[in-house]
């Protein structure tokens, strides 16, 4: 300490018989410490700019269940390559695509259940493409669930002359791939969300409608009324089959319950053309702007009087929803019928509690 007392008081700063004082004595051993601390904080700060940055954790090894099946989209990264396997023309515009759903690593096939998408019942993913030098990314709802084609997906996509992603997948043939990333959206569905759904489609705008009837026809524990009002141009423009439709809930049979569906994979079960037949969990209404001759469902656009024969016994203040999907026009219109009949507006941004729900 004496040492550091001669050097301390050859700088003039401090009276070298004050540095012999206690007070002196406490003043230099504060002085020490504060220094040592600030040496140490900058030895650290050196060590730290000049180490080598940490790295990123590697991809940990999958351990996959022998009876689970494994989920792509919410793991490991965010965007995955689907090869197209099939694709099937159900209209002039409108193509029904199948992908397949890369096995991951360590997948044994025959061991391990075929991997599927894990989207949520009512959201959707994103399909990307670079397209004219710019990546372009579009949205679209699966028309199967989880586990419904074995390590595949569907999608059912119009394609417009102008679309970017739409005409990109009309173009594609088999053997192609395209990244797909998800989840994405608001809405979940599950049985206990209402009593009651309405739902308003115009053309492929049907996609998360029909994810959600073919979901809820499948529980058999689901009791939710359903009721869909879909627009189309012409009957060509329908990927399902015409006319107005009914059916019921058929125990632990997804094939049964929803074989009215969809003319592509399925067989029509019941027409029901004029009144609602009470205890159908399902019933379609089909609206055409040019309507063939001998069609037996609605004619031009959707009226306000054909929402308010579809709504619950109970009317807005029922325990239900309005879901809607479908051009921006006919959406615009269709808001101004809901406003009519009481129903609040929907938000710019739907939201899964909102009683009318935008996709």
């Amino acid at each position: 300490m004496d040492s550091i007392k001669q050097i301390v008081a050859q700088t003039g700063l401090v009276d070298l018989k004050y540095l012999n004082t206690p007070e002196g004595e406490m003043y230099l051993q504060i002085a020490v410490a504060s220094v040592a601390v600030g040496v140490a904080l900058a030895l650290y700060l050196a060590t730290a700019s000049t180490s080598q940055p940490k790295k990123v954790l590697e991809t940990p090894e999958l351990t996959l269940s022998t009876t689970e099946p494994h989920a792509m989209l919410p793991t490991i990264t965010d965007w995955h390559p689907m090869k197209l396997v099939d694709k099937t023309a159900l209209s002039h515009n409108t193509n029904l695509y199948k992908f397949d759903i890369p096995r991951p690593t360590g997948h044994v096939k025959g061991i391990h259940p075929e991997p599927v998408l894990g989207l949520p019942i009512g959201q959707h993913i994103s399909v990307s493409a670079e397209i004219d030098g710019k990546n372009i990314v579009r949205s679209y709802t699966p028309t199967t669930l989880d586990g419904e084609d074995p390590g595949r997906f569907h999608l059912l996509v119009k394609a417009y002359e102008k679309g970017n992603i739409s005409r990109y997948l009309s173009l594609l043939t088999v053997g192609q791939e395209v990244k797909v990333k998800g989840p994405k959206g608001k809405f979940v569905y599950h049985r206990d969300l209402a009593d009651h759904f309405l739902m308003i489609a115009g053309g492929t705008g049907i996609t998360p409608m029909y994810q959600i009837i073919k979901a809820s026809l499948a529980d058999d524990k689901d009791t939710t009324q359903l009721r869909l009002i879909y627009a189309n141009v012409n009957e060509d423009d329908i990927p399902f089959v015409s006319s107005a439709q009914g059916v019921g809930r058929s125990t632990g049979s997804l094939e049964r319950s929803v074989a009215s569906l969809c003319k592509h994979t399925l067989s029509l079960v019941m027409y029901q053309d004029h009144a609602l037949i009470p205890g159908w969990a399902f019933f379609a209404q089909y609206v055409l702007n040019n309507a063939p001759a001998g069609w037996t469902g609605g004619q031009g656009f959707i009226t306000r009087d054909m929402i308010e024969s579809h709504m619950p016994s109970g009317g807005v203040g029922a325990r239900g929803k309005v879901l809607m999907c479908g051009p921006p026009p006919m959406m615009n219109a269709m808001k101004g019928h809901l406003d009519a009949l009481g129903y609040p507006k929907p938000n710019t941004i739907s939201k899964l509690d909102d009683q009318v729900f935008l996709f």
